[in-house]
């Protein structure tokens, strides 16, 4: 057994009651798991939504549904589309507290309502496989815990907080990320639940990401009598793929992902459309413009051509997340916390993104991987460990009443923090 190493009676106290509670953490973790929220499934992420709602009813808090924009999407024909998004749900308490603290949750998964994977099962006692069970429902129990847990504190008077509940962040978090600049602006400092590693440490500094969509349009002509009269999308398409992965290698750190292919049908025309999805990763804002030059380089070559057009669509929606002094001090705090808990934290790079990102490009210091230990995500292997309900609260709640007891919070300010009231500052 892990012997703790805590400042003071009350976080004794607090810890020990954490540790009451993995019975009805993993029973709320069944009741999240088991709604599907993929992504456009509105209608599933909203019933998170409310769940949500009635847990907060714990923390005595006030709370408010945020409708949330549809998402700009160009389909497999090359048209754009909208496709509508759930809710978001932003919960806060002590708006005027000296210590502010974000939290952030996202509560769609990337399991569509037709996947088969939609239940949790045992792998071994303390390793369980389903939906979202790490990426990241396992994270909405630990946060809502740990609050319940400092809310019973005597030192709940110094310290506010916000929650936003997103519905969007699997893929992109196109609307929510909107939310983030003014969010920023009211709190001292970030707390994210996407799950850990699966050897239990956590994000460090992150690459950027950009989703982009292109569509390549020619001419439809007969394959066989007029072949010479068509434009082929296809072959555009086929030139604009080749000379966008011939990218890769040339930026160390710039990784360029053609996923995604669609064009033409019976054989016996010439395809006048084509489209075409990519990702990018990227460690600074210098390799963005360098990528951005790159790629509007291929594509006046393609529009260049008789009778052929290419358009891009999407973007870099994801900044790069740079360990700022602030943010490394809040690693710091962590760690320390993770200490008491006989916990060896290391913070490491990762190519993966998240809010994170988002909050840091807004100049809030954050960790971004405070939810449950576990593996796999995005697959239907997806595990974690029980245990880690009860481990990860005990973290969170630690950082919450070190941060409430702390005499100084000045290095905060070092990413230029400019927190508002809420009246000023309102989501």
């Amino acid at each position: 057994m892990t012997t703790l190493t805590v400042n003071n009676d009350l976080e004794a106290q607090t810890l020990e009651w954490i540790a009451t509670q993995q019975q009805v953490m993993q029973q709320d973790l069944w009741t999240l798991a088991e709604i599907n929220s993929g992504s456009y499934n509105v209608a599933g992420v909203n019933k998170v939504a409310d769940t949500l709602a009635q847990w907060s009813k714990k923390l005595d808090c006030e709370l408010e549904f945020i409708d949330m924009p549809p998402q700009d999407v160009v389909d497999d024909l090359g048209q754009l589309n909208q496709k509508p998004l759930g809710r978001a749900l932003r919960l806060f308490k002590r708006p005027q507290a000296p210590t502010q603290v974000f939290l952030c949750a996202h509560m769609d998964t990337v399991f569509p309502i037709d996947h088969p994977f939609q239940k949790i099962t045992y792998l071994e006692d303390d390793v369980i496989n389903g939906p979202g069970v790490a990426d990241l429902k396992g994270g909405i129990v630990v946060m809502f815990k740990a609050l319940e847990a400092f809310e019973r504190s005597p030192l709940q008077d110094q310290l506010g907080w916000e929650i936003l509940f997103n519905p969007d962040e699997e893929i992109g978090s196109p609307s929510s990320s909107k939310l983030f600049p003014a969010i920023a602006k009211r709190h001292h400092l970030g707390l994210i639940y996407e799950p850990s590693f699966a050897d239990g440490n956590l994000a460090g500094a992150r690459k950027g990401s950009g989703n982009f969509s292109v569509v390549t349009r020619g001419k439809a002509a007969h394959a066989g009598r007029e072949h010479h009269l068509g434009r082929n999308a296809i072959r555009a398409m086929a030139d604009f793929t080749r000379a966008l992965d011939d990218l890769n290698g040339q930026q160390q750190g710039v990784t360029i992902n053609p996923g995604f292919v669609q064009g033409g049908g019976a054989v016996n025309i010439v395809p006048d459309t084509c489209t075409m999805r990519f990702n990018i990763r990227i460690e600074s804002s210098d390799q963005q413009a360098w990528c951005e030059a790159q790629i509007n380089t291929i594509l006046a070559d393609i529009n260049s051509r008789d009778s052929l057009t290419i358009e891009l669509h999407g973007g870099f929606g994801r900044q790069p997340k740079q360990l700022s002094p602030a943010n490394q001090q809040l690693c710091e705090l962590v760690q320390s916390c993770g200490k008491s808990l006989g916990l060896s934290l290391e913070f490491l790079p990762t190519g993966g993104c998240c809010d994170g990102n988002n909050l840091a490009a807004a100049g809030l210091p954050n960790i971004d991987t405070l939810g449950v230990q576990g593996g796999k995500i995005h697959s239907q292997d997806e595990y974690m460990h029980l245990s880690s309900l009860t481990t990860r609260s005990q973290l969170s709640a630690l950082i919450l009443l070190r941060l409430a007891q702390a005499d100084d919070l000045a290095w905060l300010q070092r990413d230029g923090m400019h927190r508002t009231s809420m009246e000023q500052a309102k989501c």
